[in-house]
């Protein structure tokens, strides 16, 4: 299991700007925020940033997180000049680690080569196999874009690249948990997200159906996978069950440690509330460190917990959730409260069937035995 990390933040240095037309972003409308123009983070204002999240990092690691949009927009030489400025700033003793979130199209084997060579994680968006991911995930042009993902893991795993990937469950591949399992174990995925859509228009899928998909990959994996891949779902279910925090934001009792650094240097207490109304400040005006330890930055992640409604304090799974996201949450819950999630359907159903596997693992865990030589009896 991961080790919990200090307050992270998503850095965004091209802004919401991306190179794909996914149906059900919730990203690039964003550019409604910021005034017409290049939207690319600064040299001096990088240098900032980079400066500033070395002091209000206490290490030993200090990670740093690109995202979008498309952060690959900004350019590979923005990317050279990132890590120039991280061996500039970095305080004795202390390891750097880079993490990048973005949807391939971009990478090429110079692109490759540079992550390769500088270390960087790398975080794939690939929905399954392509009459699964290309219905919703297409470029400008309205073009496909799944066989271009498909080469850029390749690349990266050439180049022994850590990669994961995550998978938009939606209402076509939700349906079908076997291929889009099958699909991802072919290809060699070691490390896998599932990030369910909830909500409004077509490519949202039912909470009934994401709680099926869950559960049934969750058989699949138990029984012969675990130890071989890492499903992050997975990996957070079986936290409270083995007795360690969770280290997922979305399940954590309290939230606002997952910030958002917008190109322009104005900071956000989330990327799901990248609005006026959760903007703590900007780094041009105030040091880093500050911004991360606002009142009300302090005050949107205690909101979570505080903000539960009885059916969600009194619920089975909630050490399980902790009411899930805040972005899922309806305006009124069963009991006349605000505040129930829209997984909470399938959630509750895939907790409670993972639990009895998951207590089986626990234990496999605390005897100190291999990860590999787990098997549940009679698979």
């Amino acid at each position: 299991m991961e080790q919990l990390h200090e307050c992270l933040v998503m850095a965004k240095p091209a802004g919401p700007r991306c190179n794909l037309r996914c149906e059900y972003c919730y990203y690039c409308d964003k550019t409604r925020l910021f005034p017409a123009g290049p939207m690319q983070m600064a040299g001096p204002l990088l240098e900032r940033y980079i400066e500033g999240r070395f002091e209000a990092s206490a290490g030993p690691v200090t990670h740093f997180e690109w995202h979008g949009g498309e952060p690959m927009l900004a350019g590979c030489d923005f990317f050279r000049s990132v890590v120039r400025l991280q061996r500039k700033y970095v305080p004795a003793g202390r390891t750097v680690s880079n993490g990048l979130q973005t949807n391939g199209v971009l990478i090429d084997a110079a692109w490759a080569d540079f992550l390769a060579d500088e270390g960087f994680t790398v975080g794939l968006s690939l929905d399954g196999p392509p009459e699964f991911h290309d219905c919703f995930r297409k470029n400008a042009a309205g073009e496909p874009t799944h066989s271009r993902v498909v080469d850029a893991f390749n690349l990266l795993r050439e180049r022994r690249v850590f990669c994961t990937v995550l998978c938009v469950l939606h209402s076509v591949n939700s349906a079908d948990p076997d291929r889009v399992y099958a699909y991802f174990r072919e290809l060699g995925i070691t490390y896998l997200q599932f990030l369910p859509l909830v909500g409004a228009g077509r490519a949202a899928a039912e909470p009934a159906a994401i709680g099926r998909f869950l559960c049934r990959i969750f058989d699949r994996w138990i029984a012969g996978d675990v130890g071989r891949m890492v499903v992050q779902a997975f990996d957070e279910a079986l936290r409270p069950v083995y007795g360690v925090p969770h280290a997922l934001c979305v399940h954590r009792e309290t939230c606002g440690e997952a910030a958002v650094l917008e190109h322009d240097g104005s900071f956000y207490a989330c990327d799901h509330f990248v609005d006026q109304e959760h903007c703590i400040g900007n780094i041009r005006d105030r040091e880093l460190r500050d911004l991360a330890a606002d009142p009300a930055m302090l005050r949107f992640g205690m909101d979570k917990r505080d903000r539960l409604p009885r059916c969600c304090r009194e619920c089975s799974v909630l050490d399980f959730c902790n009411g899930g996201c805040p972005k899922d949450r309806l305006e009124t819950a069963p009991d006349g409260e605000g505040g129930l999630n829209r997984l909470c359907p399938a959630y509750k159903t895939f907790f409670l069937h993972a639990k009895p596997g998951l207590a089986l693992l626990a234990a496999h865990m605390k005897a100190g035995k291999s990860l590999r030589a787990f098997k549940v009896s009679g698979t």
